[in-house]
């Protein structure tokens, strides 16, 4: 099968079969915590070899670097980008939900609704925390932004070494490479783990839930599709690829990020898939992790979109100085919940909180919330591979293959 079939289409079919024994599973009487192993192996896996290929790529793609300004312009393009498509994920979101409102009309029971209570830390201890008081800690707890930190200081004062730093620097690049080896050793699991993720999922949740929310769910993909189409693929035109290309070549770890629900399980597959389509080395290393850590544009969409929606329900009128609001706190957000898991979560109830919709509004959407995860997922690492496409391409030229 392996011969006959790519990586994806293999995930494609586990993805397929994994919904379909999911959704019979009741009927036969399979718990779904037969399926959970499968899944949680997987992901695990994953996350094994995320924080050494991070390290070993980023140092050598800084050593790589050896003019300081070069590496401004990559940071300043990338975040550029990063605030400017989460502006329009949001924004896309709004306009929607405003054009088919899916909260209008329904009626959802509110007892006993509760939601845990969620903060973001402040932006400054945020900043602040990027710096490690231990590398070595950093690497160990999987700390992106200062795993990220570190290899870039360490990559550039390995570059500034010159031919001292060379024997250095050809460890760095041959263990980055040893880690791509590892990584796709560890893909060959990936149809079995998206079988196991999907149908724990569907066995567990049940294809029911959607149906009081279904309108919710459509508008969700509607505006993830949107952001492919207005944003996405313009960018990826602009670093001279094809729609066709640049999906199927996106493939694997779009399929990962949908079943996986983890940005941080696609982080490895997206590293290499944009490399392999042509981005450098330096840029995808520095923009890819980063991306993963802050650059939320599927999360600003699911912001939107909730926040109308969580208004119908309750009758808070959203006049236009509110929804200015949301779109000024998603982008905040996506800075100001780096690094902090169910970043979501925490974006939302900022939110709710500043244009006055009840918490509770939360646990409305609790059910369907996985459904919306692997949008929200899907959209957060196309738009970290479409930036370390494009800046690669504004930073070098014709490099990128079309």
């Amino acid at each position: 099968m392996s011969k006959r079939l790519g990586l994806p289409a293999q995930m494609g079919i586990g993805m397929v079969l994994g919904v379909i024994v999911g959704a019979m599973a009741p009927s036969i009487s399979i718990d779904a915590s037969w399926f959970k192993p499968l899944g949680d192996l997987f992901i695990t896996l994953v996350r094994m070899v995320v924080v050494p290929l991070v390290f070993t790529t980023l140092v050598a793609g800084a050593a790589s670097v050896c003019d300081v300004k070069e590496l401004g312009r990559v940071a300043t393009k990338t975040l550029v980008y990063y605030l400017l498509t989460t502006t329009v994920a949001v924004i896309i979101g709004l306009i929607l939900a405003n054009l088919i409102r899916p909260g209008l009309g329904l009626t959802l029971s509110m007892e006993n609704l509760a939601v845990k209570d969620v903060s973001a830390p402040p932006l400054i201890k945020v900043l602040m925390d990027i710096v490690p008081l231990n590398p070595i800690d950093a690497l160990a707890k999987g700390n992106m932004l200062q795993v990220i930190f570190f290899a870039i200081l360490f990559g550039f004062a390995l570059s500034m070494l010159g031919e001292k730093g060379r024997p250095a620097f050809v460890f760095f690049d041959s263990c980055a490479e040893v880690m791509i080896k590892v990584t796709g050793i560890v893909m060959r699991y990936a149809p079995i783990g998206v079988f196991g993720l999907m149908a724990f999922t569907v066995a567990n949740h049940g294809l029911s839930v959607l149906l009081p929310l279904i309108k919710l769910v459509a508008v969700m993909y509607l505006a993830c599709l949107l952001q492919i189409l207005v944003v996405y693929l313009p960018c990826a035109h602009v670093a001279g690829l094809k729609p066709g290309t640049f999906l199927k070549g996106l493939s694997e770890p779009l399929i990962i990020s949908f079943s996986t629900c983890s940005s941080a399980a696609a982080l490895s597959s997206n590293l290499l898939s944009v490399q392999k389509l042509g981005a450098s080395k330096s840029v995808s290393s520095f923009s890819i992790p980063l991306g993963n850590t802050i650059n939320m544009d599927g999360a600003a969409i699911y912001m939107g979109v909730a926040a109308i929606f969580a208004a119908e329900v309750y009758g808070i009128p959203m006049p236009i100085d509110k929804q200015l609001t949301v779109i000024l706190l998603a982008v905040l957000a996506s800075i100001g919940s780096m690094g902090v898991p169910g970043a979501a979560l925490i974006m939302i109830t900022m939110v709710f909180t500043q244009v006055g919709i009840p918490l509770e509004a939360i646990a409305l959407i609790a059910g369907v919330d996985r459904i919306m995860d692997m949008a929200r997922t899907t959209i957060n690492v196309l738009g970290d591979a479409t930036g370390a496409l494009l800046v690669s391409k504004l930073e070098n030229g014709g490099n990128v293959k079309a």
